[in-house]
C-alpha cells in the first residue's frame, strides 16, 4: 500500500481520491497560482485544493453558494473530553423514512404518485439539507419546477407524518435507536465524556426523533442528557423567521464547530481531545473541517462517495469504538 503525504489530509492511500485539472468551478487549475493538485471523492460533492504547503476544500452547493474552507491537520489523543454525535443513521436509524419523505415530496411535485427514488439517488438525499435534497431530485427529475414549491410540500407532509408519529399512528419503524446507543451512551457518561448531538435536520424534524429514540431507551429526557444538542435550526415560512441551516449544513464545519466551541465551551486549543461520530460523507467532511478527527460507522455512504481516506477508524458499531474513545487503544 503505497501513502501520499497531503497537508491538511495527512497521509492517505494513493489514488483513494480522482484527480482533477480544474477545480472550483473553474476557480482553480492545477499549475496556476500554486496549485499542485486537486483532489475529489467519488461523489463529487467537495474537492480538495492542495498546495505545497496548504489545502482548501472547496463545498460545492445545489442552491448555489459554494465555500472555501481551510482543511486543518486533526489528531485524536484519549481518552475523549468530548464526542459529538450525528443523529440520524449513527443514533437513530431514520434515514429510509426521510428519503421516503423525499420520495413522497417528488411525487407529489410531478404529480406522479406512483414516483420513486433510484439507488444511484442516495448519497444525493441523505447526509445533506432538505434543500439541498429536493434541488438534486428537481435537477434530477423534474427541472421545470421550483425548489420553493417542493419545500412546501415537504414541510406538509412531514408535518403530517410527524403528528402521526407523536400519537402513535405513523409510519411504522421509523425511528429506530442505533444497536447498543443506550450502554454507549452510559458508558460516555460514566467516564465524564461530554456528549453533544449533531445534526443537519431541522429542529421540527430532528426533535421528535431525538424523543423516540429516548422513549423507547426509556432514557428519559434528552435535554437533562445531551450536554449540547445543535440542528440546522428552524424552517423559515411565511410570517416567521429562521436560521442559516438550508445553507450552512454539512459538509460545511459549523453545527460541529458550534456544538463543540459553543455548546461545549471546547477551546480550539483542545480539538485533539475532541472525537466526531458520523455514517454519512457529508458529515465526515464537516468533522473534519471544523477540525475534529472523525469515527465512521458502518451502514452509511460512507465507502460508496469515496471519503474513507479522512476518516481516523471505522466501525461496524458504536460500541466498536469505546477502546479508542476511551483512550484504551
Amino acid at each position: 500500500m503505497v501513502k501520499e503525504i497531503i497537508p491538511g489530509l495527512g497521509s492517505i492511500e494513493a489514488g483513494s481520491f480522482i484527480d482533477l485539472k480544474i477545480g472550483g468551478e473553474g476557480i482553480f487549475k492545477v499549475g496556476e497560482g500554486g496549485v499542485k493538485r486537486i483532489l475529489t471523492p467519488t461523489d463529487k460533492k467537495v474537492e480538495f485544493i492542495v498546495y505545497s504547503d496548504k489545502t482548501l476544500s472547496y463545498i460545492k452547493s445545489a442552491m448555489g453558494y459554494p465555500a472555501i474552507y481551510p482543511v486543518k491537520e486533526v489528531s485524536f489523543e484519549g481518552p475523549a473530553e468530548a464526542v459529538l454525535m450525528d443523529l440520524d443513521g449513527t443514533s437513530v436509524h431514520s434515514e429510509a423514512f426521510w428519503m421516503w419523505i423525499i420520495e413522497q415530496t417528488i411525487a407529489r411535485l410531478m404529480g406522479k404518485p406512483k414516483f420513486k427514488l433510484q439507488t444511484v439517488d442516495e448519497p444525493f438525499v441523505s447526509g445533506h439539507s432538505v434543500s439541498e435534497h429536493l434541488q438534486y431530485c428537481i435537477d434530477t427529475y423534474c427541472p421545470s419546477k421550483s425548489v420553493e414549491q417542493a419545500r412546501n410540500y415537504y414541510y406538509e407532509i412531514t408535518s403530517y407524518e410527524m403528528n402521526q408519529i407523536m400519537a402513535g399512528r405513523g409510519r411504522e419503524g421509523a425511528f429506530t435507536p442505533s444497536p447498543d446507543l443506550k450502554e454507549f451512551l452510559y458508558t460516555l457518561k460514566e467516564h465524564k465524556i461530554k456528549i453533544g448531538l449533531v445534526t443537519s435536520g431541522l429542529y421540527e424534524k430532528a426533535w421528535p426523533e431525538i424523543l423516540s429514540a429516548f422513549k423507547t431507551l426509556k432514557m428519559g429526557d434528552p435535554l437533562d442528557f445531551y450536554d449540547a444538542i445543535i440542528t440546522a435550526g428552524s424552517a423559515i415560512r411565511k410570517g416567521q423567521t429562521g436560521t442559516l441551516g438550508e445553507l450552512a449544513p454539512k459538509p460545511h464545519p459549523w453545527l460541529y464547530a458550534e456544538t463543540a466551541r459553543v455548546g461545549l465551551g471546547i477551546s480550539p486549543a483542545r480539538r485533539h481531545k475532541v472525537i466526531g461520530i458520523e455514517d454519512s460523507s457529508a458529515g465526515i467532511v464537516s468533522i473534519r473541517l471544523a477540525g475534529f478527527a472523525a469515527i465512521g460507522v458502518d451502514g452509511g455512504n460512507i465507502e460508496s462517495s469515496g471519503v474513507k481516506p479522512l476518516v481516523h477508524s471505522q466501525y461496524k458499531n458504536l460500541m466498536d469504538a469505546l477502546p479508542l474513545i476511551l483512550g484504551e487503544k
